[in-house]
């Protein structure tokens, strides 16, 4: 059984399931200066995966309500907010720790250290906690996009409860965890395939991987996997291979 993914840029990543169920995470295209022209506009969305609730993550979600009536998956206080703001969505809230199944697509919250609100006409509106996203299925290596955040210890428990095989990690500093904040993150997790996001989106952001790659321990730094954007990756029980 395979599927591919696709980074599209920033923070957001398709997920195409064996199924060909199309999954979304931090949907951000239509604004998104690293998304290229030919992908801002999708074919099919299924599902919406969701860390937390910055106009960089969440959007094109209203568009894509329209256009495909998704089921959106996120914090409690997230998922609620959209609802109120937007009036209308299909929404599964669900807390940090918790887990739920979606026909047989496992998705977890993690904790995450930064901020969540999102934009309304009377300024933000808080958004809940921001998260970190285990994303399991059987017969696939399972994945962790852990959103926008800083290290954190507690990295280790999650590598101890979920083996995540594919980690996604934002390595552009200012906003995020920097170089050897994220070489750190990786040291913990362990994983078979490292994947950076969250850089090389505007100026202040780290314009490459090399400081990241610099930085990761000796028997990590083979396990590095920039993606280029638009590129399809194979997503197997083994992992993620070109």
């Amino acid at each position: 059984m395979s599927a591919t993914v696709t980074y599209l840029g920033h923070s957001t990543f398709r997920l195409t399931l064996p199924d060909q169920r199309i999954v979304l995470i931090d949907p951000w295209l239509s604004d998104n200066p690293a998304c290229p022209e030919s992908l801002k506009k999708v074919d099919r969305c299924d599902i919406i995966l969701l860390t937390h609730g910055h106009g960089d993550h969440i959007g094109d979600v209203n568009s894509l309500i329209e256009s495909f009536d998704p089921l959106i998956i996120g914090n409690f206080d997230l998922c609620n907010a959209l609802q109120q703001t937007l009036g209308r969505g299909r929404f599964s809230q669900m807390g940090t720790g918790g887990t739920q199944t979606v026909d047989g697509l496992r998705v977890s919250l993690t904790q995450a250290h930064h901020a969540s609100s999102i934009d309304t006409p009377l300024g933000p509106m808080y958004a809940g906690m921001p998260n970190g996203i285990i994303v399991a299925m059987d017969g696939l290596a399972t994945i962790y996009h852990a959103g926008d955040t800083d290290v954190f210890g507690d990295m280790k428990l999650i590598a101890q409860l979920f083996s995540p095989d594919i980690c996604i990690l934002p390595i552009g500093d200012h906003f995020t965890m920097g170089a050897k904040g994220a070489a750190l993150a990786a040291d913990m997790l362990n994983p078979k395939t490292i994947v950076p996001c969250h850089y090389k989106t505007f100026p202040m952001l780290s314009q490459s991987t090399d400081e990241f790659h610099a930085a990761l321990r000796s028997d990590l730094k083979d396990k590095l996997l920039a993606m280029p954007v638009g590129e399809l990756v194979t997503w197997t029980a083994e992992g993620l291979t070109h």
